[in-house]
């Protein structure tokens, strides 16, 4: 089975290349720092699960959550603060590091640290911060918005690469269905991969029920298993996007969407060997 267009280039973030003939990619870490040692013990042994597995890894955690559901909810130490346990995290461990950035005033700052650049969903369509966050220079990742074609994915690229960026990976995280729904079309996978850069799949994201609770989000993680393994699949899909928690029912936010860090080894596991077949 062909997981990839010939013209298909891989992104090189540090020691880890993502794209066609090179292994699958995690990127992966609690939905928002809580503390440092507590960002450092989950991408410690997350990354002791990726080495077993024979997968890279990436650490993703965010400094600041801007896009909450209220506006009491918790959002993290903030900019200066959670770049500097990033910043620690990345040197103990020497692991490549992602947040997501939400303004062109965090993009100097962020760029300095981080060697990946995430775009949110919900700024994807917005020109002059795609433009910007391009412009640092650094591996972005773009997450498709819940409200957008994968075929509309092609502007936000053009935007990127004229800022002079093609160091870019697509996430696909689910789509708008109805109030407080999501719903995964696995034919973005296959759709975006045929603009010739590597694609992300968000597992953890795609099962989210965007202010289900009423003042916060609910979700449905007993499903993530089910949607990254089919994700992975398709073979078109080069790295899977997880929010991962040692105990999700006691996370500030986004628990109910949350891998449990204790069922991370079997589904590393699975996909390895389903993309063992998938993949040429």
């Amino acid at each position: 089975m062909t997981t990839t267009s010939p013209s298909q280039v891989a992104v090189h973030v540090g020691q880890v290349s993502i794209g066609p003939g090179h292994p699958l990619v995690l990127i992966a870490g609690p939905d928002v720092i809580e503390s440092e040692q507590h960002l450092a013990s989950h991408a410690e042994r997350i990354a002791t699960m990726c080495r077993a597995a024979g997968v890279s890894y990436i650490v993703k955690c965010s400094y600041d959550k801007a896009n909450r559901t209220s506006a009491s909810s918790y959002r993290g130490p903030g900019v200066k603060a959670g770049l500097k346990i990033l910043a620690n995290v990345k040197r103990a461990l020497g692991v490549p590091v992602l947040s997501d950035v939400h303004c062109r005033e965090e993009v100097g700052p962020a760029a300095d640290v981080l060697d990946v650049l995430q775009v949110p969903a919900f700024l994807s369509r917005q020109t002059d911060f795609v433009t910007a966050v391009a412009k640092a220079g650094k591996p972005i990742n773009i997450k498709k918005g819940q409200f957008l074609a994968p075929w509309d994915m092609r502007h936000v690229i053009d935007k990127a690469v004229q800022a002079g960026n093609r160091s870019i990976l697509l996430t696909e995280r689910g789509v708008s269905f109805g109030y407080n729904n999501l719903v995964s079309d696995l034919r973005s996978l296959q759709i975006m991969a045929g603009f010739g850069y590597p694609v992300i799949y968000d597992g953890t994201h795609s099962v989210q029920l965007p202010g289900g609770l009423g003042t916060v989000s609910g979700g449905q993680r007993e499903f993530v298993p089910t949607l990254v393994r089919a994700a992975v699949a398709t073979g078109f899909c080069h790295g899977i996007f997880l929010e991962i928690h040692e105990d999700p029912d006691r996370a500030p936010c986004d628990g109910p969407n949350m891998l449990k860090l204790a069922d991370l080894p079997m589904l590393l596991k699975d996909i390895q060997a389903i993309r063992s077949v998938v993949a040429t």
